[in-house]
């Protein structure tokens, strides 16, 4: 049986992506893929649940939890501005653009995560906190160019990318290839007030 690896995510208007791109290349410039892998623009997304291996078979029933958890969420818009990186500046693991958005991204985080775990799927212990992933710090850096990541991102200012209207909610199937992640969007569950596309 195939397994496919699934995420449940928003989608980033490429005009922001653009943004995100533009304003983050003297930072992309000085650390180079090295140090850090960069998430190419056409892999940016807000992800709201990783779900991780799942038979196609549940494909469907995760497309119906979707559906039921879009319904209940009015349409609604986020900021997209802010550079930082977890787990903090002097050990960056994942370098990101912040989002400022309504509860209603937390409450339909919320939803999905929950009906998701009633499904069986293993329940996210780490508080939500959205954000977009630009760059993956690569493993066993070593101190001064850890310090040179913290350094980079120190002098880099990322001000307001855009606001983005979220209108759907999409799971996703990532591949993983040599050249990096490929991913194939399986199903859209338009949020209330919007109708089906």
């Amino acid at each position: 049986m195939t397994l496919l690896r699934a995420f449940i995510a928003v989608e980033i208007p490429l005009s922001i992506r653009q943004a995100i791109q533009d304003q983050t290349e003297s930072l992309r410039a000085a650390l180079g893929r090295g140090l850090v892998r960069w998430v190419p623009i056409e892999n940016m997304h807000l992800t709201l649940k990783f779900i991780g291996d799942i038979s196609s078979a549940n494909v469907d029933m995760l497309a119906q939890m979707l559906t039921a958890e879009a319904q209940a969420c009015p349409s609604f818009s986020m900021e997209v501005n802010g550079l930082g990186s977890f787990p903090s500046p002097r050990r960056a693991r994942v370098v990101w653009i912040g989002i400022h958005a309504p509860a209603a991204l937390t409450s339909l985080q919320r939803g999905i995560e929950s009906a998701a775990s009633r499904l069986g799927y293993e329940e996210e212990t780490r508080p939500f906190s959205p954000h977009l992933t630009i760059g993956r710090v690569r493993q066993q850096v070593s101190a001064s160019d850890q310090q040179k990541v913290r350094a980079a991102l120190e002098q880099t200012s990322v001000g307001a990318l855009g606001t983005a209207e979220v209108t759907a909610v999409h799971l996703f199937k990532s591949d993983l290839k040599p050249s990096g992640a490929e991913y194939t969007c399986l199903f859209s569950a338009p949020l209330k007030n919007e109708s089906p596309r």
